[in-house]
């Protein structure tokens, strides 16, 4: 089975739950664009936000981790977690699904997860997203509100982690039978 989706959607929607656990069940790679951003902006010693700023003045950054999305798309058989791995890996990407909820419940999330101040998130959150979305529009001409390129559009406000992950196997699984496909 030669398999890749892209998983795509705002911060603390759910991206690595569903991409991690996609690439666990259907045997496939993971590559995750975040962990990279979060990495490189570490090493630079600066908060996400800061790094997200510092992106804006320098495109290099974004086209480091895109170029390296796509090179693994190319390869096939991975999950992408990317905010714009649906648009990044289209070509390549067999499934595209875009996971959204609303930034209050986003932050809160990210917050609890990372045992940090809410406010805190919620304007780091807010920050980093006009930033991306600035710089998606301008390096890219992505406009990241447009989600009509994904074959799943999911709220995950809806659902709990273990729903959602069900959710997104289950139109796996319907794509590799529709196909004529079947999982490993």
């Amino acid at each position: 089975m030669d398999l890749t989706i892209a998983v795509s959607g705002l911060h603390g929607a759910g991206t690595t739950t569903v991409a991690t656990a996609l690439a666990e069940a259907f045997d496939l790679r993971y590559l995750s664009a975040g962990m990279i951003f979060r990495q490189l902006a570490e090493e630079r010693g600066v908060t996400l936000a800061e790094f997200s700023k510092i992106a804006e003045e320098n495109p290099k950054i974004d086209q480091e981790i895109d170029n390296r999305t796509q090179r693994e798309a190319e390869l096939g058989n991975v999950v992408i977690d990317a905010y714009i791995a649906g648009w990044v890996a289209r070509r390549q990407a067999d499934l595209a699904l875009y996971l959204h909820a609303p930034l209050e419940v986003r932050a809160l999330r990210i917050a609890n997860r990372e045992s940090r101040n809410y406010e805190e998130i919620l304007e780091e959150t807010q920050i980093r997203e006009e930033s991306e979305s600035s710089r998606f529009r301008e390096f890219y001409g992505i406009d990241v509100t447009d989600t009509r390129l994904f074959d799943l559009v999911l709220n995950t406000d809806n659902f709990n982690a273990v729903a959602t992950i069900s959710i997104c196997t289950a139109v796996v699984k319907a794509y590799l039978a529709s196909s004529g496909a079947t999982p490993e």
